[in-house]
């Protein structure tokens, strides 16, 4: 207990920080794909604002982790923040001037906040022992279950009460931004030593991506991420497509966001009890548990019940590819390899965010068509992840390399 009392400390930091600065993401990714849809000059570009704010956090996870890695968390932590501050200035004003073009602008700095988010998992672990490892990355993600309810909620109080619809949404991310960064204060993770003459390297980018355990988990936590996004990019089009209002969206989108973060008071001790790679063969399972019931119907309860399975099924598959990812890393090669895994990741949920307003708005005749194309497109992308992850689950001699 004594040994991780610093890393429990941080986990509460890090925790808080998740709940409020983290209640931007599902604020945005509630409202961006509307914001877009009655700005856009085509409706098939009514989620680009997303893509873009993916796109801004693909491009910016290595030069954060490498920020990091010099200056420490706390620094990358801030500079995130500032991030997210800029975008939602940034797109308030496109609001304010009916610009598509400035609204997407402000997507791509508010995605330095999201790639910021992301490392909130790795610092983690940073003073944690081996055995807290998965209890700790789960109870930081946990803290997400506050800004799941916490964020969708403040989209149904702010995105009407202005002249500009969706307009108070965006000066509250501003707050959120401003207020949640002064929690990094009372971080206390111990900035990287400098490499010293003589000191290990580590692995190279092209040696990291051959270890067997190290690819299955990047590929495992892009699939996991990706088709997450995918669906969850489109379902307020969807909700609201198929005739129900915008608090309903709202509501969809916050019981999704809490069966993401719900779970994560016990996937660690899942993990530690029945291995990583059961967890992750269990979230492949429910996502594709999600899309069946997409399918199956556009009634209200359909889509509570998909994007809540959505929900479960990126939980234990991403915090099982995440647990999996740092077994394998050594400490000389954490910048490197986090910021690796995190393009990766993010460039596989740029693809998705892209085509996700392509499927649901230009794929059919229909909302219902295309709902059934958005969810139809995961399919492949499971074969790929589940396919990969039996490989190295019958390699024993693969998971040790």
């Amino acid at each position: 207990m004594s040994t991780d009392s610093l890393a429990r400390r941080n986990v509460l930091v890090l925790v808080a920080a998740q709940a409020v600065l983290g209640a931007q993401l599902p604020m945005i990714f509630t409202i961006a794909g509307l914001a877009g849809s009655s700005l856009a000059p085509n409706a098939c570009w009514a989620t680009l604002p997303i893509t873009m704010m993916v796109i801004g956090s693909m491009l910016t996870a290595t030069p954060l982790s490498m920020l990091m890695q010099r200056f420490g968390r706390r620094a990358g932590f801030f500079f995130g923040a500032g991030g997210g501050a800029l975008g939602a200035a940034i797109g308030a004003w496109g609001l304010s001037t009916g610009s598509f073009l400035t609204f997407c602008i402000g997507a791509v700095f508010s995605g330095i906040y999201m790639s910021a988010n992301g490392f909130y998992r790795f610092a983690a672990v940073d003073t944690a022992s081996e055995a807290f490892r998965p209890k700790a990355i789960s109870w930081v993600m946990a803290g997400g279950l506050l800004s799941a309810v916490f964020g969708p909620q403040l989209v149904k109080l702010t995105a009407d009460e202005m002249a500009v619809p969706f307009l108070g949404s965006y000066l509250t991310v501003i707050g959120l931004n401003l207020v949640g960064s002064l929690l990094f204060l009372a971080l206390d993770i111990p900035k990287p030593k400098p490499p010293v003459a003589g000191s290990p390297l580590g692995r190279s980018r092209a040696e990291l991506l051959r270890n067997p355990t190290i690819l299955v988990a990047m590929i495992c936590a892009t699939v996991s991420y990706a088709l997450m996004n995918l669906v969850m990019t489109s379902s307020p089009l969807a909700v609201v497509g198929c005739g129900f209002d915008k608090g309903d969206a709202a509501d969809v989108v916050t019981a999704h966001v809490l069966a993401m973060y719900a779970p994560s008071f016990f996937t660690g001790h899942l993990i530690a009890r029945f291995g990583t790679e059961r967890i992750i063969a269990l979230g492949l399972t429910i996502l594709a548990a999600a899309g069946a019931v997409a399918m199956a119907g556009v009634q209200l309860e359909n889509f509570f019940i998909a994007l809540i399975l959505l929900g479960l099924g990126w939980n234990f598959g991403f915090i099982g590819a995440t647990t999996m990812l740092t077994a394998a890393q050594r400490p000389e090669e954490r910048g490197r390899l986090q910021g690796l895994n995190d393009l990766v990741v993010f460039g596989g949920v740029t693809l998705a965010s892209f085509s996700s307003g392509g499927l649901m708005n230009c794929s059919g005749g229909s909302v219902q068509a295309g709902w059934q194309m958005v969810n139809l497109a995961m399919l492949p992308f499971l074969v790929l992840a589940g396919g990969a992850l039996i490989w190295l689950w019958l390699r024993p001699e693969a998971r040790r390399a």
